[in-house]
């Protein structure tokens, strides 16, 4: 029987274990602290499962909240500037947003519960070797603290050497949901995004924002405008931002009750995106393959973070379970397997990071289109199909076009991956 180690237990992690698992491959989950501690942790994230995701998730087992009870089905985006624009897109299948404080622990815990052997250790560079000869397989799914940037940047698929975005991200009560309920996407030109979410954290349902501002923009400073000195201060630097840069957001903020949660529900800083290589070698013909944040981060702008990391847990568990050897060549079979979903979400991230001018025109395009406004929204279920239609000007010219049939389309896409579809 195949042993293999995982390093890190976000997404990427324990997707891969409960999948490993289920086809009772040893697992040892290594983790630098309890996971029962995240609880009383800082924010981590504002991230959505798309609805591929929560299919994994029911295949798993550990699908603890349902869409259809906690989730959303629809983007509601306005467009600023001299001629602002509103449009919604619909989802296809709902997607959902869930505390990942709550989120991680739970799922552990399933984990453990089907036999993986958790081990809290401070695992370092120096350590893989150790594990290396412990295990058919080492997995790093941790791309933070010792082990970030263990794997090599690819040049060509790493534009930024520094974050495009200052992010303030929080938990907040006050905010009246949008009808439909969805996710609130408004672009300022020149200033950043602002991403409103509906989930479920420790307080119930409280609605996320997540404010992309860019670096020489007016928004800049909330990435590091302290709470604890004036809670006051900070909320109204937050109702100013929405008021002059997000009014599709403001217009539903009830003044008196808007506040961030708690002083831990709140996350700033920033993010480098970065596609690193797919492994490296441990000595001993063994190897240590990289998985979620130590292998591909994109900016949280399109949503795509947990979900490229849950597709290739799915992708490297199918793998893992069809072979016994997990040398060099299985390390080259997997990066193969993965790689057009990977890049295809990274550099549509990327793309609306440094948006061209195309960009706007095609939110404005999707305004007075309806059936191409719900196939975007839907391709954010499908990062590869997303990227097909807007990776070149003549290719979103062919979208907005619309020549092709519908249904020409969707046969195209409906060849699925034998290993794990998207």
């Amino acid at each position: 029987m195949a042993t293999v180690g995982i390093v890190g237990a976000g997404v990427a992690g324990l997707h891969l274990g409960l999948a490993l698992r289920a086809a009772d491959v040893d697992v040892t989950l290594y983790t630098e602290h309890p996971l029962e501690d995240l609880a009383g942790a800082r924010l981590l994230n504002t991230v959505a499962h798309h609805h591929p995701m929560l299919e994994r998730e029911r295949a798993l087992g550990v699908h603890h909240w349902p869409a259809e009870e906690y989730g959303y089905a629809a983007h509601h985006h306005y467009l600023g500037g001299a001629e602002p624009v509103r449009f919604t897109g619909h989802f296809t299948n709902p997607s959902c947003a869930v505390d990942h404080r709550l989120y991680l622990p739970r799922v552990a815990a399933d984990l453990a519960d089907r036999g993986a052997k958790p081990v809290v250790a401070d695992i370092g560079p120096r350590d893989l070797a150790r594990l290396g000869a412990q295990h058919d397989l080492v997995v790093v799914a941790s791309g933070r603290g010792p082990l970030s940037g263990l794997f090599a940047r690819r040049p060509e698929h790493c534009p930024h050497d520094a974050p495009r975005r200052l992010l303030c991200a929080g938990l907040y009560t006050g905010v009246r949901a949008p009808e439909p309920a969805g996710v609130g996407i408004s672009v300022a030109p020149g200033h950043g995004e602002l991403l409103e979410i509906p989930i479920l954290s420790r307080h119930g349902p409280v609605t996320a924002l997540l404010l992309e501002n860019e670096p020489d923009g007016d928004l800049a400073g909330l990435a590091s405008l302290p709470y604890d000195d004036d809670p006051a201060r900070f909320h109204r630097a937050v109702l100013d931002a929405l008021a002059v840069h997000h009014p599709a957001t403001r217009e539903r903020v009830e003044e008196r009750e808007f506040a961030l949660t708690h002083p831990l529900d709140l996350l700033q800083g920033g993010v480098i995106p970065a596609v690193r290589e797919d492994y490296l070698p441990l000595g001993d013909e063994k190897f240590a393959l990289a998985l979620g944040d130590a292998h591909v981060v994109v900016d949280p702008v399109m949503g795509q973070g947990a979900n490229l990391a849950a597709y290739s847990a799915a992708v490297v568990a199918a793998e893992i379970v069809t072979d016994t050897v997990y040398d060099e060549q299985f390390c080259l079979r997997v990066a193969r397997a993965r790689e057009e979903v990977l890049l295809a979400g990274s550099a549509w991230t990327n793309l609306m990071l440094d948006p061209p001018p195309r960009i706007p025109e095609l939110l404005r395009a999707l305004a007075a289109d309806q059936r191409r406004a719900d196939e975007f929204t839907t391709n954010f279920d499908h990062p590869d199909r997303q990227w097909r239609l807007l990776a070149t000007p003549r290719r979103q010219r062919e979208f907005l076009a619309g020549d092709r049939a519908e249904g020409d389309r969707r046969t195209t896409w409906s060849i699925q991956r034998s290993a794990a579809p998207y």
